[in-house]
C-alpha cells in the first residue's frame, strides 16, 4: 500500500501498512521507547491488569512480545489467551488500540530473539523470578552474580520459561488528535486472522 501521511490517515483500506508508518514517525518523535505498549490481560476471575512492555515484532501475523511465561501476565495469558494493546504517542497526539487473541511463537523464534539480547539482559532472565516475592534487592544481585559465574563466557541457552507471545488482531483502531476534541478515529475489524478487514470510521 502506497504510505500514507499524518493527513489522509483515513484513507487507509488495511491497518499494518499504516502501523509501520505511525510507529517510524514516533521512532523520530518520541524522547524514548516509541515501540513501548500498555499490554492488558484479565486473571482467573476476570480482574484486568495493565503493564508497559516493549513491541519486539510485528507482521499481518500479530505483534510479538516476550516474558517470562511463570510471571503473572504470562499466566494470565495462558489462562485467558486474549489480550489487548495500547500504544500512545504523546508527540505525535496519536494512540492504537488493538485487541486480538493469544499464541505463544515458536521455539525456534524465541530462542533467536533470545540471543540478540545483551548478555547481561539475558543473564537477566535466569535471574529474576518474576512477579514473586524478592526479600531484598541483595537477592536479586546474588542471583544475578551466580548465573554470571555459572556461564562464564560461554553461550547463555533461553531458560525454558522465556517465551514469546504473539497477538493476532482483530480490532485495530488509530486515534489522532483533533482540535476541540473533533479527533479522528478510524476502527479496522474482522471477524477472524483470516478474514478481510472492515473498516468504520466512529465518531470521536
Amino acid at each position: 500500500m502506497e504510505r500514507l501521511t499524518s493527513g489522509d490517515f483515513t484513507q487507509a483500506d488495511e491497518p499494518f501498512t499504516l502501523f509501520q508508518d505511525w510507529l517510524d514517525e514516533a521512532t523520530k518523535s518520541e524522547p524514548n521507547d516509541p515501540n513501548g505498549m500498555a499490554l492488558s490481560t484479565v486473571d482467573a476471575d476476570g480482574l484486568p491488569n495493565s503493564r508497559m512492555v516493549l513491541l519486539k515484532g510485528h507482521d499481518p501475523d500479530g505483534f510479538v512480545f516476550y516474558t517470562n511465561t511463570e510471571s503473572q501476565k504470562g499466566e494470565e495469558l495462558l489462562g485467558q489467551p486474549k489480550a489487548a494493546l495500547l500504544f500512545h504517542w504523546k508527540s505525535l497526539r496519536r494512540q492504537v488500540r488493538i485487541r486480538g487473541t493469544v499464541t505463544l511463537v515458536s521455539d525456534a523464534e524465541s530462542d533467536a530473539y533470545f540471543q540478540s539480547r545483551p548478555r547481561d539482559s539475558r543473564i537477566g532472565a535466569w535471574a529474576s523470578q518474576q512477579s514473586r516475592p524478592l526479600e531484598s534487592r541483595f537477592a536479586l544481585e546474588k542471583a544475578v552474580a551466580s548465573y554470571t559465574l555459572k556461564f562464564g563466557v560461554g553461550e547463555i541457552p533461553r531458560p525454558p520459561y522465556w517465551r514469546g507471545f504473539r497477538i493476532t488482531p482483530v480490532y485495530i483502531e488509530f486515534w489522532k488528535d483533533g482540535a476541540f476534541r473533533l479527533h479522528d478515529r478510524v476502527i479496522f475489524r474482522r471477524e477472524t486472522a483470516s478474514s478481510g478487514w472492515t473498516k468504520t470510521r466512529f465518531y470521536p
